[in-house]
């Protein structure tokens, strides 16, 4: 334990307080990207033994936050290649269900009793939004695992086609197959749940 807060005291860390200064930031974090309350605190706990085990490594270019957060999101995305290790990945050809129900023609337009209806979320009452947060997991949590982890690190973590790619193993195409059929089931799943 010494040899702890020898090496906490040379960098600015303050290992002692995390669980107070961080747990529920990194929770928070966590269970919008995993939505399972269980794996959220165990990939929380994860995170700060990695850190303490890693203590060494901190250079003091970011915060403590930052750092904690930096080692939690490769976490998830180990969490995301778990869940999507030996799933099948789709073939640019194979036609999505539902998909021409929505779509015309080539370019994409809908059609017109598809077109997407307000969603209402430019309301600021508090409480509506905590109730489309709501039902948006629930709609995410529907999607199959890989789907999930691909739009979970694109829209929520603004990771780039390549890095999300490279971390899942999947190609390019693949990529742009699953995007657009994780967006037509979430905005199908939040029109029948939400508007």
């Amino acid at each position: 334990m010494d040899n702890i807060e020898l090496i906490a005291e040379a960098a600015p860390l303050k290992p002692r307080e995390w669980v107070s200064a961080h747990a529920d930031y990194l929770y928070a974090y966590t269970i919008t990207r995993v939505n399972n309350e269980e794996q959220a605190r165990d990939l929380v706990q994860e995170t700060f033994l990695a850190a303490l085990e890693g203590i060494h490594k901190f250079e003091g270019k970011s915060s403590e936050r930052t750092w904690l957060t930096a080692i939690l999101r490769n976490k998830i995305i180990d969490t995301y290649r778990k869940k999507t290790k030996g799933l099948k990945t789709l073939s640019i050809n194979d036609t999505g269900a539902g998909e021409t129900e929505f779509f015309w023609d080539q370019e994409g337009h809908w059609h017109q009793e598809h077109w997407p209806a307000p969603f209402g979320i430019d309301n600021t009452d508090p409480m509506l939004t905590k109730e489309f947060n709501h039902i948006l997991q629930k709609c995410m949590h529907k999607l199959p695992s890989l789907w999930l982890s691909v739009f979970t690190m694109k829209h929520m973590d603004d990771q780039t086609t390549d890095v999300i790619c490279a971390e899942l193993k999947i190609s390019a195409s693949n990529f742009w197959v699953i995007i657009h059929r994780a967006k037509l089931n979430l905005r199908a799943c939040l029109q029948k749940n939400w508007v």
